[in-house]
């Protein structure tokens, strides 16, 4: 297995364990952990679509996905501020 495989799946790992405890209640789906293990995990998953397999709809996915954790982390970080 190569290094990209390997951060895909990991990538994978960190979002479906995110989604699984928003979905059964047990993270907030707008907490600091929640989107930054979406984050990450997208950015995982990029990274092995952009180095090694890449897939036009899978990137636009999880570009999109990552880009929303961001802005998400983003507007908790300036309420923060504010």
């Amino acid at each position: 297995m190569s290094w990209t495989d390997a951060a895909g799946l990991a990538g994978v790992l960190v979002v479906l364990v995110a989604y699984a405890g928003a979905a059964l209640g047990r993270l907030n789906p707008q907490g600091v952990w929640s989107l930054t293990a979406n984050f990450l995990g997208a950015c995982g998953i990029l990274a092995s679509l952009l180095l090694a397999n890449f897939n036009l709809s899978s990137t636009v996915m999880e570009g999109a996905w990552a880009a929303v954790a961001l802005i998400g982390l983003a507007r908790r970080a300036l309420k923060r501020r504010g």
